[in-house]
C-alpha cells in the first residue's frame, strides 16, 4: 500500500470522528462507560467479521501480547481519561486540552525514524488548534483552579493518544486485524468501571440504540482500524495536523441536526483549521520534493 493511500484511509478516521458527538448525543441518557462497551463490542465484533471473511483470523497468532497489551491500554486509557476529565472539569476546557493531541502527534512523529519536522507543521499545528480552541470554547474560556485534577486528566489523555499514535508506528508489522483484540478488550474493561461508577441506564429508545450502534460501527470501530492504516503507513504529521477538522466535522454536523447554531467563532474556526492544514500539506510535499 502506497503511503498517499494509507493517508487517504487516515482521513476516513477523522470524518468518522466527525459524528461521534451527534452520535453520542442520540445514544442518551446511557452513561459513558457502558456507552464504551456497547460501542468497543461493536467495534471488537465488526473486525471480527471482517478478520473471518478475509481469512485474517490466523495472523492475530502471531502477535506478540505486549503489542494486545499497548493497543488496549491506548484505545481504553483514552476514553476511560476522557471521560473521567468531564467528570472533574467543565467539558469545554477539558476537550480543550484533550485536543492537544493532534499538535503532539505533529511533535512527537518528528523523533520517528525517517521523518522530519519541519516548520511547516508545527506552524499548520498551532495554527489548527487555534481553531479547535474557538470550537470547543465557543470564544471564550476561563479555568478553574478547583478543576486542576480534570484538567490533568484531560492533559494525560492527549499524551495517551498521540503516544499511542506515534508509537503505532514502530508496530508497521503488527496487522491492523488486531486492533480487533483492542476494542474487545477496552469492551470488557469499561465493564468494571461502569459497574463501580455509573447506575446501568441502558438505551431505552430505537434512536439510542440506532446511535450506540452507529458508534460502534463508525467512530468507535471502523475509524480505528483505517486510522491503524493511516500512522502506520501514511503521512502521520499530515494526519496529525489534519485531526484538528474532527471538532469542525462535529460541530458543523451538531449545526446542520439543529442541536448547535451557527457562530461567527464556528467560521473563524474553519479558516483556521483549514489553513493549519493546507501549512502541514505544503511542509510534506516539500519534504518529499
Amino acid at each position: 500500500m502506497t503511503q498517499t493511500r494509507a493517508t487517504w484511509l487516515g482521513f476516513v478516521a477523522i470524518l468518522l470522528w466527525g459524528v461521534l458527538a451527534l452520535l453520542t448525543v442520540g445514544a442518551a441518557p446511557t452513561p459513558p462507560f457502558l456507552l464504551n462497551a456497547i460501542c468497543f463490542a461493536v467495534g471488537g465484533t465488526l473486525g471480527l467479521i471482517w478478520m473471518g471473511a478475509t481469512g485474517a483470523l490466523t495472523t492475530l497468532r502471531a502477535v506478540p501480547l505486549r503489542v494486545y497489551a499497548f493497543g488496549t491500554l491506548g484505545l481504553f486509557g483514552y476514553h476511560a481519561l476522557y471521560f473521567s476529565a468531564l467528570r472533574l472539569a467543565p467539558a469545554a476546557e477539558a476537550s480543550l486540552i484533550a485536543y492537544l493531541w493532534p499538535l503532539l502527534i505533529v511533535v512527537f512523529s518528528g523523533l520517528l525514524p525517517g521523518e522530519r519536522l519541519r516548520g511547516g507543521h508545527v506552524a499548520g499545528a498551532l495554527v489548527g488548534f487555534a481553531g479547535a480552541a474557538l470550537i470547543v470554547t465557543g470564544g471564550g474560556a476561563g479555568f478553574q483552579a478547583d478543576a486542576l485534577p480534570g484538567y490533568l486528566l484531560a492533559a494525560a489523555c492527549a499524551l495517551t493518544w498521540s503516544g499511542y499514535s506515534v508509537t503505532s508506528r514502530a508496530f508497521g508489522a503488527v496487522p491492523t486485524a488486531s486492533v480487533a483484540v483492542f476494542c474487545l478488550a477496552s469492551a470488557a474493561l469499561s465493564v468494571p468501571l461502569h459497574v463501580m461508577l455509573e447506575e446501568p441506564v441502558w438505551p431505552d429508545t430505537t434512536l439510542a440504540w440506532t446511535s450506540a450502534l452507529l458508534l460502534g460501527l463508525g467512530p468507535v470501530g471502523a475509524a480505528f482500524y483505517v486510522w491503524d492504516i493511516g500512522v502506520k503507513r501514511g503521512d502521520i504529521q499530515l494526519l496529525g495536523t489534519a485531526s484538528y477538522a474532527a471538532p469542525l466535522l462535529s460541530t458543523i454536523v451538531l449545526v446542520l441536526a439543529g442541536v448547535a447554531q451557527a457562530t461567527w467563532s464556528l467560521a473563524l474556526a474553519a479558516v483556521l483549521i483549514t489553513a493549519g492544514a493546507l501549512l502541514a500539506a505544503r511542509a510534506s510535499l516539500r519534504r518529499h520534493d
